[in-house]
């Protein structure tokens, strides 16, 4: 569905030659956010993805995004909770200047190998607005209750006066400008 009083931007696809006579992606609801991507493997050739392995599947499809979107590749859910396949890159990018083919990585977190024969719907594909931002170098940003705190730090109810985490903050900034290294947090 479009934007209230906006016209469906318009996405040129070129069909190539291993993906003849398969459907072109199509949201399979009113209201789905993605298009659903197929695999265009030969159909005499399937791809067997043992537990553990990823593979580059290729969609038969290139792309003409309008200029300021984007197209992001990612996971079905219904094959991530039954077999453990997922996109190992997720979200993939596909940028509007971008004119090969799309292609899907797809990793066997399961426990048992998953075949992927041609036309099954492996991925879905988001198209969305994304914005160019100019980057100013500073001394300091403005503080925020959360501070520096990293992975899983929303959760927390523990809380640092504004004051000390905005100074926490800037020293911290201030220590890795002067060394130029930057920390290897792990969860």
């Amino acid at each position: 569905m479009a934007l209230p009083g906006r016209r469906r931007p318009r996405v040129n696809v070129v069909r190539l030659a291993h993906a003849e006579g398969l459907a072109l992606p199509a949201y399979q609801s009113s209201d789905a956010a993605g298009l659903d991507l197929v695999a265009a493997v030969p159909a005499d050739a399937p791809v067997a993805l043992a537990p553990g392995a990823r593979v580059l599947i290729p969609t038969g499809l290139v792309l003409e995004l309008p200029k300021g979107f984007e197209a992001q590749v990612r996971p079905r859910s219904g094959l991530a909770v039954r077999h453990g396949v997922t996109v190992l890159n997720s979200p993939g990018t596909i940028d509007a200047d971008y004119r090969g083919e799309v292609q899907v990585i797809l990793v066997n977190l399961g426990t048992a190998p998953f075949t992927i024969a041609r036309g099954e719907r492996i991925a879905q594909l988001v198209v969305a607005p994304v914005v160019q931002v100019a980057l100013a170098e500073a001394k300091s940003v403005r503080a925020t209750a959360r501070g520096a705190g990293g992975f899983g730090s929303t959760g927390t109810r523990e809380r640092v006066p504004r004051k000390t985490a905005a100074k926490k903050a800037t020293r911290a900034l201030q220590k890795r400008s002067r060394t130029k290294e930057i920390p290897n947090k792990r969860p």
